[in-house]
Parts: C-alpha cells; structure tokens; sequence
C-alpha cells in the first residue's frame, strides 16, 4: 500500500469524522450561546443552567442530522470495503 493511499483514507476518514460531529457541535454551541447571553442579560450566573439546554440541543440535532450523519458513516465504509482490494498490495498473497 502506497503512502498516498494511506494518506487518501485518513483524509476521507477524518472528513467524514468533521461532517458527522459537525451538526451536534454546532447546535451545542448556538444554545450555549443563546444561554450566555440570557445569562448576562439577566444577571444570573449559574454554571449549571446552561447544560440542560446544550444536552436538548445535541440531541434534537441528532435526530434531525441522524439520517444525514448515518448516510456519511455508511458511505465511507462501503468505500472502505469496496476497495478493499485496492488497497491490499497483491505482494502480500504472493502475486
């Protein structure tokens, strides 16, 4: 298997890792937000009320993007095994 193969399936890899993650990240990180300034707007600086809203927003994110983040998942593992010839050098079996 050549360096550049390598390269090509960590970079796959770690695209489809960014575009899975990126949904709950971001929704986590709006409502974080929304309670920040809720927070300083109101003058109410508890640590803890920001979770419940952040833990709604991620999970409300995975069942919206879920269907989204499978496909991606789904996608680069079949590509993975598809080619799995491709990438297994046939030195190994003696070809």
């Amino acid at each position: 298997m050549s360096q550049q193969i390598i390269l090509d399936i960590i970079r796959e890899g770690l695209l489809t890792v960014i575009l899975v993650a990126m949904p709950p990240l971001i929704m986590g990180l709006v409502a974080g937000l929304v309670m920040a300034v809720f927070q300083t707007v109101t003058s109410i600086q508890e640590p803890t009320l920001a979770f419940i809203p952040k833990i709604i927003a991620v999970l409300l994110a995975i069942v919206i993007f879920g269907p989204f983040m499978l496909n991606q998942v789904t996608q680069y593992f079949i590509n993975l095994t598809q080619n799995f010839n491709y990438f297994i050098h046939p030195a190994l079996f003696g070809g």
